[in-house]
């Protein structure tokens, strides 16, 4: 049983009793001014386990067993027993600071609210791109022929253009700041506790040495 497999089951638990469960959904949702008069602190993480329908759960679920796996085992062999702990942070960290934009900028708007998992999925996939440069990934309707270093920047500087319509009613900034997080973090972790070096490993990788 891998860490991505309890966080995938552990969030559809959850997601499908909110489905029909307002109360629960209240009480989890991300809404800032709950946070900024009611310290509710928790929400930023809790959040992360609602989703707003199937298809919702479902995208974002798929895409994290998708590269969950891949970045698990990238853990276990650069950082051995710590890897499964570091992995675990990484998603929970990446919930919190992929929200945090949002947060400044909502702190105290009563019409805001936010849910799903997408921030710290984003993390997990651009931890992966950067274990994995070349790895095969699909934009939208194309099937997953694009590699994931050229994903990376379409996919950063569309969030960014969706995110200043702000019309879509999707929070783009925690998608974009997740993805960043997850970068930092691989970074910062293996300079910090191994020898591996992402950046020089990225480099190599697309130009194939």
């Amino acid at each position: 049983m891998t860490v991505t497999i309890c966080i995938i089951a552990a969030t559809c638990v959850v997601s499908f009793m909110a489905f029909n469960n307002v109360k629960l959904t209240d009480a989890f949702i991300f809404h800032p001014p709950a946070v900024t008069y009611q310290n509710q602190w928790y929400r930023f993480f809790t959040c992360g386990f609602l989703h707003a329908d199937l298809p919702h759960l479902a995208f974002n679920m798929f895409s994290l067993y998708m590269f969950g796996d891949m970045v698990e085992t990238a853990f276990s062999e650069i950082f051995g027993s710590l890897g499964w702990l570091l992995y675990l942070i990484l998603y929970v960290a990446a919930l919190f600071v992929s929200l945090m934009p949002t947060y400044q900028a909502n702190k105290t708007n009563n019409y805001y609210n936010s849910l799903g998992a997408s921030g710290a999925v984003s993390a997990i996939v651009f931890a992966g791109i950067l274990f994995y440069p070349t790895v095969k990934i699909g934009l939208f309707i194309l099937p997953p022929i694009i590699p994931g270093f050229v994903f990376g920047p379409i996919y950063l500087g569309i969030t960014v253009y969706l995110s200043k319509q702000g019309n879509d009613n999707i929070n783009h900034s925690a998608h974009f700041w997740g993805a960043l997080f997850g970068v930092a973090y691989i970074i910062v972790m293996c300079y910090a506790l191994s020898s591996f070096q992402p950046v020089a490993h990225f480099i190599d990788t697309i130009l194939g040495k």
